[in-house]
């Protein structure tokens, strides 16, 4: 008989964090400076243990990374997003254009940050950091805005949990030509067309909640 109290999600841990963030939105509003200290440690506690994500919202693709839908803030205030990325899977140069917290849940990504030039060219790209599990960077307008994200592991996938300050899907964003700069508008939508059941208590709590 399958023990379901050690197999099971433990989503609670998930509906917690959602509950802490809404609140820190709910004080802070839009204040960045106060959200971004505080939503990077909540983070940090929720990819500190590894055994809550559901499987359905940690699968890769063969060809292309995964941006699957965890939560979205009712007046979109924020959302919560697991990227899945096989190996030598990773994004374009692109913005975001609101802040944003990346947290390595599994494996190692590497993160690549740019400036775009005021008069065009080349976007300048800095020296790049592996984010290891554990790890947690922000982006923002305001802080630094456009980077390239890639599975570090060249042998299995790499899941981070992404959170904004919007419903990140449904946003005009754009990404960059890494030799020239040219701007090319896209608008990401999600891998998955149905959301985690946060709310069925009825489901066995975990023994190591």
């Amino acid at each position: 008989m399958t023990d379901t109290t050690i197999l099971s999600p433990n989503l609670q841990r998930l509906r917690g964090f959602i509950a802490d963030l809404t609140r820190l939105v709910e004080e802070h509003g839009d204040d960045e400076a106060a959200v971004l200290p505080a939503g990077r440690k909540l983070l940090a506690g929720l990819i500190a243990t590894d055994d809550w994500l559901p499987d359905a919202y940690a699968q890769p693709d063969p060809v292309h990374y995964r941006q699957y839908l965890l939560h979205c803030d009712p007046y979109e205030r924020f959302s919560v997003v697991s990227f899945v990325w096989g190996p030598g899977q990773r994004t374009p140069i692109h913005d975001h254009t609101v802040w944003g917290l990346v947290g390595v849940l599994r494996g190692a990504e590497r993160s690549q940050r740019y400036d775009l030039q005021a008069q065009g060219g080349p976007p300048v790209a800095f020296p790049s950091e592996i984010l290891d599990t554990g790890a947690v960077e922000a982006v923002s307008p305001r802080i630094g805005d456009v980077h390239a994200i890639a599975n570090a592991l060249p042998d299995r996938p790499s899941i981070s949990i992404h959170v904004y300050g919007g419903n990140i899907g449904a946003i005009r964003r754009s990404v960059f030509d890494p030799l020239t700069g040219q701007r090319k508008p896209f608008i990401s939508g999600y891998a998955n067309s149905a959301l985690p059941n946060l709310w069925d208590r009825s489901q066995p709590v975990p023994t190591a909640a």
